[in-house]
């Protein structure tokens, strides 16, 4: 790693409150580089050789079972995966591919675990990604189990919307194909809920969705802060 780029990893939450000596010695055998689109970074049953943390793009975390492959997450900035790997020194559950041209920080493993026998602060640190994670992959589950197809989908708007500013308009940053896996529905089926919510104010024209009536889609959505609120 260039020595210039040492102060803004360096700022990342995780690595914040560790003492100088193990910052130094965990970045000894870590990259930070640029990788193009629909590269492949890790695959699903392999060990857990490097921690990865998305500086700049975004990664698609993706499962597969025999000729199937779904969607699980989309990691942005700043993130990591797969963490729970790393530590238990155990194979990947998910693999990950580039969506966009990205920054990856790649650390390795070992050099995680070291860290964390002798550094109380990045130990501490380290639970508090592994917690964000896990209440993540459980908010992830509440909206797969009690909600519809429509209800996801309105949802995943209105989040969105709100991320982006909430002037009215989502711009999609995935293909719809993507977004349909990451909601856990077929393409087909998501069409059809797009067609659902063009009642409740929803117009699509290619990767551009406007919300004309955001209030009108939230009284569908139900949405609740147990779910939907990614600071909680």
């Amino acid at each position: 790693m260039r020595s210039d780029d040492l102060p803004s990893v360096r700022a990342l939450a995780l690595f914040a409150a560790m003492s100088d000596e193990s910052f130094d010695t965990l970045m000894q055998g870590a990259f930070l580089q640029w990788f193009p689109p629909q590269v492949t970074l890790i695959e699903e049953g392999h060990i857990a050789d490097f921690l990865h943390v998305v500086v700049d793009g975004a990664v698609e975390m993706i499962a597969r079972h025999g000729d199937r492959e779904t969607t699980m997450a989309i990691m942005e900035p700043i993130s990591t995966f797969i963490l729970a790997a790393v530590l238990r020194d155990s194979v990947h559950l998910m693999g990950a591919r580039t969506l966009a041209r990205s920054r990856i920080l790649m650390i390795p493993a070992t050099g995680i675990r070291d860290a964390m026998a002798r550094d109380p602060a990045f130990t501490q640190a380290i639970v508090w990604e592994l917690a964000g994670a896990f209440r993540g992959a459980v908010k992830a589950l509440k909206s797969a189990k009690l909600r519809t197809g429509v209800e996801r989908l309105a949802n995943w708007l209105l989040v969105a919307h709100d991320q982006q500013g909430g002037r009215g308009v989502v711009r999609l940053t995935i293909d719809k194909r993507t977004l349909a896996a990451l909601l856990g529905m077929t393409p087909e089926n998501l069409s059809r809920a797009f067609a659902t919510l063009r009642r409740h104010g929803v117009e699509v024209e290619g990767r551009e969705i406007t919300l004309a009536q955001p209030s009108e889609l939230r009284r569908l959505a139900r949405p609740t802060p147990l779910i939907d609120d990614p600071s909680l």
